[in-house]
C-alpha cells in the first residue's frame, strides 16, 4: 500500500463514478470474465461507456434489484465476475434478501455497488437516503464492506475487489462533485486502514472514512492552530477492520472520535467502539447520524443538519480529550 495525500480540501474535475467505470474498462478488456450488471441507471453512473465498449457483458437488469442481484449471483455461478449497481438504498435494502442467500451463502464473490451513500443522496430525500446500507451488508458472515473518498480510492479499489473470490463485497460511491484526498497512483489494501496525519504529540485520535475524511483533516488543521494535534486515519475498510491499527491509536493517543456519513450506531462508530471494548477500552466519541431518517435538500444543508462537519468533529475531540 502506497498513497500521496493531497489534503488541499479542493474538489476534482472528474467524477467519482469515473473511478469505478475507468477501473472496469480497464478490466474488462483484459478480463473477459468481468462483467457489469446495471439496474436502469446507466446514464447516473456513466456505464453506458462500459455497454458501448463492452455490449455483451453489460447488462441491464432495469428497475428490478433483487432480480439484478440473482442475475449476478448467476453469473458468478458460471465463472464471472460479476458487479451489480443501484443507488444505496436499493442496492442494499431492496436487495439484501437475495445478496445474502443467493451470493453470500451460497460463497459467490458478488461486487456490490452503492452510489449516493448518505447525505450524498440529496434532493432524492429520505426514502432514497441509506444510512443503514453499510450495516446491512456487514451483518454478512465473511463480507468486504467499504467507504471510498475519492476517485483515486475508487478507481483502486474496484480492482482490488474485482479479484475476490467467493466473499460479498459492498462500496458504497459518491456518483460526482467529491473533494479530492488522494494523488493518482495512490494505491490501498482491503482491510489497512490509512494515517494520513500522525505525531508523537497527538492527544487523540479521529478514525473516519468516505466524505468525512475530508472534514476530519480541515478539523485537523484547525486544532493545529489550537496548539492541539490529532491523529487522523481514512478506516475505508469497514470490514474487516484493522483492528491493529485501531488499538495502536488508542495506546498512543488515549481517545477516539469516528466520523462516518452513516448511522452511527450500527456503523464506523460501532465497528471501532466493539474493537476497544474487547481490546482496549478507551474514552469514544461519535460523529455520524444519530439514530435518524433521511430528508430532501441540497448536500450542504444536510451535512450541517446532521452535522457531518469539522466544526462537529472539533467539538468531540475536545470532548473525548476532557474524558482521559
Amino acid at each position: 500500500m502506497s498513497f500521496t495525500l493531497i489534503g488541499k480540501h479542493e474538489k476534482d474535475k472528474r467524477n467519482c463514478r469515473d473511478g469505478y467505470v475507468d477501473a472496469m474498462l480497464e478490466l474488462m478488456e483484459a478480463d473477459p470474465t468481468v462483467v457489469h450488471v446495471d439496474c436502469d441507471l446507466m446514464n447516473c453512473i456513466n456505464t453506458g461507456k462500459l455497454q458501448k465498449a463492452f455490449p455483451d457483458r453489460t447488462i441491464n437488469a432495469g428497475i428490478a434489484e433483487a432480480n439484478a442481484m440473482g442475475v449476478a449471483a448467476g453469473l458468478t455461478a458460471t465463472g464471472k465476475k460479476a458487479w451489480i449497481h443501484s443507488f444505496g438504498c436499493f442496492s442494499s435494502r431492496r436487495a439484501f434478501d437475495q445478496a445474502f442467500m443467493s451470493a453470500a451463502y451460497a460463497k459467490l464473490g458478488v461486487k456490490v455497488l452503492g452510489s449516493d451513500p448518505g447525505v450524498c443522496a440529496a434532493f432524492n430525500g429520505g426514502t432514497h437516503m441509506p444510512f443503514e446500507d453499510m450495516a446491512l451488508y456487514m451483518s454478512v458472515p465473511n463480507s468486504i464492506v467499504i467507504d471510498p473518498v475519492d476517485y483515486v480510492q475508487v478507481n483502486a479499489l474496484t480492482k482490488k475487489l474485482t479479484a475476490v473470490e467467493e466473499r460479498l463485497s459492498y462500496m458504497r460511491m459518491i456518483r460526482k462533485g467529491f473533494t479530492t484526498v488522494y494523488a493518482d497512483g495512490s494505491d490501498f489494501e482491503i482491510g489497512k486502514g490509512v494515517t494520513l496525519k500522525e505525531s508523537a504529540e497527538d492527544a487523540a485520535t479521529v478514525i473516519a472514512s468516505g466524505i468525512m475524511v475530508d472534514e476530519a483533516l480541515k478539523a485537523y488543521e484547525a486544532l493545529e492552530a489550537e496548539g492541539i494535534k490529532i491523529r487522523v486515519i481514512d478506516m475505508f475498510t469497514w470490514k474487516p477492520i484493522d483492528e491493529e491499527l485501531i488499538i495502536k491509536a488508542a495506546k498512543e493517543t488515549g481517545a477516539i472520535v469516528t466520523a462516518e456519513n452513516h448511522n452511527c450506531t450500527c456503523g464506523l462508530g460501532s465497528a471501532v467502539a466493539r474493537v476497544l471494548a474487547t481490546n482496549c477500552p478507551t474514552p469514544q466519541e461519535f460523529v455520524g447520524v444519530h439514530d435518524e431518517f433521511g430528508q430532501v435538500g441540497p448536500e450542504a444543508y444536510l451535512r450541517e443538519a446532521y452535522k457531518l462537519t469539522a466544526d462537529e468533529i472539533i467539538a468531540n475531540v475536545k470532548k473525548v480529550i476532557a474524558k482521559k
